[in-house]
């Protein structure tokens, strides 16, 4: 038993004519920084916040 019909001539021309031009530049928006914030939750509070929200799902 097979997986599909498999036509031959489907498979002869593999050439694919793509510009590269219209590629997505992943570096494009990289940004180097930081982020910080100030709370005055403790640690053990952020951690039960978090397995909270995790229940939530």
């Amino acid at each position: 038993m097979g997986f599909g019909s498999y036509d031959e001539s489907e498979q002869k021309d593999n050439n694919v004519d793509a510009d590269d031009s219209d590629g997505v530049a992943v570096h494009e928006n990289d940004h180097d920084g930081s982020v910080s914030f100030e709370t005055e939750a403790s640690t053990s509070d952020l951690v039960d916040k978090l397995g909270e929200m995790k229940d939530d799902e």
